[in-house]
């Protein structure tokens, strides 16, 4: 709504009635109030029969509803569930979703967020994978502690996917998320 409209419907004025109040033209009013800003005289002889500052009708604000765009939860589904199939090998499990990412071209926060979290979950189990590798021999388990440790991992991931699938179909959020994007 503009400032001029909000300010003449304040005072409970027409258009007709602000215009012979103020002596413009019932036209002008008519496009200031759809979006041209008023200016010099029209500006000073509005402001005065409104009773306002010249402030308060300058930076005309339209609002419009926003339209939110629809959201495939079904393919945010497919792109998360997708990880599944490369859990046991770590890059697949990133790659796999983006490529349904880029085919269906979906890339909406969430769908970002998604693999994001599969880039983090893979450096990081990289990461761990490659410390118990060294710590083995630090625990009476020896070769077995590494395939413990890789078994853990695979699980994690497991249960981090299976989260988000819950979370998308009941929330329509996801509940294993990041504050950022890797990409």
């Amino acid at each position: 709504m503009s400032k001029l409209k909000y300010n003449r419907e304040k005072l409970n004025l027409t258009q007709e009635e602000l215009a012979a109040k103020s002596g413009v033209s019932v036209r002008t009013i008519q496009r200031i109030e759809a979006g041209t800003e008023p200016k010099g005289y029209t500006l000073k002889t509005l402001a005065e029969a409104l009773n306002v500052n010249t402030d308060a009708l300058t930076n005309i604000t339209v609002t419009t509803p926003t339209v939110e765009p629809s959201v495939n939860y079904l393919l945010l589904k497919l792109i998360n569930l997708s990880s599944i199939l490369g859990v046991a090998f770590p890059p697949i499990n990133i790659v796999l979703p983006l490529c349904i990412m880029f085919l269906k071209k979906e890339f909406s926060p969430m769908a970002k967020q998604l693999v994001s979290v599969q880039i983090l979950w893979t450096i990081l189990a990289v990461i761990v994978f490659m410390l118990s590798a060294f710590m083995k021999n630090w625990f009476a388990l020896g070769n077995k502690f590494t395939l413990i440790v890789m078994v853990l991992l695979v699980l994690s991931n497991i249960a981090i996917i299976l989260t988000n699938a819950m979370a998308i179909d009941k929330k329509k959020a996801l509940s294993i998320k990041l504050n950022f994007n890797f990409f």
